[in-house]
This record gives C-alpha cells, structure tokens and sequence, in this order.
C-alpha cells in the first residue's frame, strides 16, 4: 500500500522552504502569464506551463 504525505514529517527547514514556495508561486504565475501574453517564446509558454503545474499540486497538496 502506498503511504500517505504527511507535511508534518518533513524536517522544519523543508516545510519553510514549502510554505515560501506555496506564497510565491501565484504571483510567479501571473507575472509569467502577462509576459507571454505580450511577447510569447516557445520558453515562456513551456515556464508558464510549469509553474501552473506547481501550482496545482501545491493546492491538492501533492507536494
């Protein structure tokens, strides 16, 4: 069977480090958006992806 993730497991340093990621992420998010909105790459559509995906797992808590 497969454990369950746990947060509070993780060292204190590592759920820091999670939290200031979790805050960061959205604005992170929106600012790559805008900028791919005005002058899209094939890099900063592939980062926004990325960062949506974080994003999304640091919400369902996969992360």
């Amino acid at each position: 069977m497969r454990k369950r993730y746990n947060p509070y497991s993780l060292p204190p340093w590592l759920r820091t480090v999670r939290a200031v990621c979790a805050q960061f992420i959205i604005p992170f998010s929106v600012f790559q958006g805008i900028r791919t909105f005005l002058l899209p790459t094939t890099f900063d559509v592939l980062l926004l992806a990325i960062f949506i995906l974080i994003a999304v797992a640091f919400h369902l808590e996969w992360i």
